[in-house]
């Protein structure tokens, strides 16, 4: 799947976890909105989740997932492969166009209606249109800079936003 319009970016670093997603939001090539909200907290403000897509689709998403972490006790792994799972299996769920970074203290997961639950391999992950400007200026500001994860996740925003003209500098960040 490949989704203009967004930047999501998670990084865990130095014990903490930080998901950042700009505020842009375009109908075709035309900015409609310069300071939507693409990240937020859920389940009792354990996990958050930023999404990339279609803004109803995600939403939708966004509380399935809610609904699982509930019925599983707050197990974000668990809760992750039972959402992909009914959204690759459901014929409506199926034609939803989001993807989605899921997070919590110790797990981070990508969510595609493909069926995909992905844990990146070195804590820091980005999707859609600058995803992946944001996650290589993030993996560089990990190897080569002495800055915590809120600030890494803040510069490499700005990189990915200087680069992708899908992406804004109206950036929200949550952080556990």
């Amino acid at each position: 799947m490949k989704f203009h319009g967004t930047t999501i970016l998670a990084v865990r670093h130095k014990g903490k976890v930080v998901v950042a997603g700009d505020g842009q939001v375009t109908l075709n090539h035309i900015i409609i909105k310069h300071t939507a909200k693409k990240v937020r907290r859920i389940y009792n403000d354990k996990i958050i989740v930023g999404f990339a897509g279609a803004t109803a689709d995600a939403m939708n998403l966004s509380e399935r997932l809610e609904k699982k972490l509930e019925r599983y006790n707050g197990n974000l792994t668990r809760s992750a492969v039972e959402l992909a799972r009914d959204w690759r299996t459901d014929k409506y769920l199926r034609r939803l166009e989001a993807i989605m970074i899921a997070v919590d203290e110790k797990n981070m997961f990508v969510i595609s209606g493909n069926g995909d639950v992905i844990e990146p391999d070195g804590g820091v992950m980005g999707i859609g249109s600058g995803g992946a400007s944001a996650q290589a200026a993030a993996t560089a500001l990990i190897e080569h800079a002495d800055m915590n994860a809120a600030d890494i996740v803040r510069e490499a925003m700005k990189i990915a936003g200087s680069l992708c003209v899908f992406t804004n500098d109206a950036v929200t960040i949550e952080e556990l």
